[in-house]
């Protein structure tokens, strides 16, 4: 049974989806805590499932490194086996990436390489795209950079908004996130050959 900690910014959508998804006692996942930069409104999802919740305000901290090694050390109290940023809009110090990597992933609302960054959706749409998409990928030094773990398609439709379609590609990134923890556990896919 990996153990799963998992960081949000926001309104923790995904993280209730994952949370939902480890109630199935065949999901070879849970998670074991959920942590957070702010005082993020998606804490409430861990409250409903009994998941224990952290903060550690990035504000509260003089420098990004000396709130990343706050970070690290509060993660490692719960000895995860990943460590998953859902939307996490904070970028980790390079100190804690390596200290995790490559067991830290993040999902991303677009088909990488194509559009990193924190504005995904509406840069694919600025691009006048055809198609999308969503990627869980593990968190490297760059930004959007490290390895793909899986992706998916998804169609830009006639008249979308930025809303619409982010809102196609949630359950996608949400199915991959799962999909991908899944193959983690059964050893389909090696995080160790990554390092």
């Amino acid at each position: 049974m990996l153990r799963l900690v998992v960081l949000i910014s926001g309104g923790g959508s995904n993280l209730r989806a994952l949370l939902e998804r480890c109630e199935d006692p065949a999901f070879p996942a849970h998670v074991v805590a959920v942590g957070a930069d702010r005082d993020a409104e998606g804490l409430v999802h861990a409250d409903e499932f009994g998941v224990p919740s952290f903060l550690v305000p990035f504000g509260h901290y003089a420098t990004r490194e000396v709130w990343g090694a706050a970070l690290l050390e509060t993660i490692r109290t719960w000895a995860p086996d990943l460590v998953i940023l859902s939307g996490f809009m904070r970028l980790l110090p390079a100190a804690v990436v390596d200290a995790l990597a490559p067991a830290l992933l993040n999902t991303h609302p677009a088909h990488l390489p194509e559009f990193p960054g924190a504005h995904g959706v509406r840069d694919a749409l600025a691009a006048g795209a055809t198609e999308t998409g969503a990627s869980v990928i593990v968190v490297d030094h760059g930004t959007d950079s490290g390895p793909i773990l899986a992706q998916e398609r998804v169609p830009v439709l006639p008249g979308d908004t930025e809303a619409a379609l982010h809102d196609r590609i949630k359950p996608v990134e949400r199915r991959l996130l799962a999909d991908v923890i899944l193959d983690i556990a059964e050893g389909r896919i090696d995080l160790e050959e990554l390092a």
